[in-house]
């Protein structure tokens, strides 16, 4: 017995229009966000566009982490502000007809530094090479091992600190969970997130995240991983 964590068509269906509504809410953010703009403002415009795309409402509360706020997987929005220099992170979700969607990007707003463009190719490198191996037969923690394989090398191992990925349905959080010692084995239809991350307390931190539907190509949401800088 699958538990529901198989998905029928039907229910494909509704997590990849979640995810659509999340993907023109990331567009929306990307043409708004401007220097001064705290979290918090970022936070309630996504809310609100989410809301006005037909969704029935957040897969989570929505993290909008800028800078040093980044080294905090589960960082809750606040006044800081948006400077030059900084690394964004937005993990965010949308409900339609009962189905989630989860989705996270990290970009730069200005110039950012060697260091910083590091952490974020490790993290690139780490997240592509978990969704080329995500497929049917694979045991979950072996992909974790490949994305955490990947982010050691790059001399970060200690600061990727949370799981690879998880199950993505009626709830944003179910089976399986891609992580050590999982022994769960990915079978088609299974969404499953792949979101590796480096946290540099005090500093910075860098997640990507996309959903997968185990079997078929590729990713669900339509934005690419690859680092975009904005700077005006």
């Amino acid at each position: 017995m699958d538990n529901g964590i198989i998905k029928k068509g039907y229910e494909l269906r509704a997590i990849e229009r979640a995810a659509q509504i999340i993907d023109d809410t990331y567009d929306a953010v990307l043409d708004v966000i401007k220097e001064g703009d705290t979290e918090k403002e970022i936070a309630d415009f996504i809310e609100e566009f989410v809301l006005m795309q037909g969704a029935s409402g957040l897969s989570f509360d929505t993290i909008v982490a800028f800078g040093k706020g980044g080294a905090e997987p589960h960082h809750v929005p606040t006044d800081c502000k948006l400077e030059k220099g900084m690394l964004v992170t937005i993990d965010m979700g949308a409900v339609y007809q009962g189905y989630c969607s989860d989705f996270t990007r990290t970009f730069a707003f200005g110039k950012i530094s060697d260091k910083q463009r590091e952490i974020y190719d490790a993290v690139y490198e780490s997240q592509k090479l978990g969704v080329e191996v995500t497929m049917r037969g694979m045991r979950c923690d072996d992909v974790d091992k490949v994305c955490r394989d990947c982010i050691e090398k790059y001399g970060y191992g200690e600061n990727f600190i949370h799981t690879t990925g998880h199950g993505v349905g009626k709830v944003v959080h179910e089976s399986p969970r891609l992580g050590r010692g999982s022994e769960e084995v990915l079978a088609d239809n299974m969404v499953v997130t792949i979101e590796p991350g480096i946290y540099i307390k005090d500093e910075m931190g860098v997640r990507i995240e996309d959903m997968v539907i185990v079997g078929k190509k590729g990713v669900v949401s339509r934005h690419p991983t690859e680092l975009i800088v904005i700077d005006r």
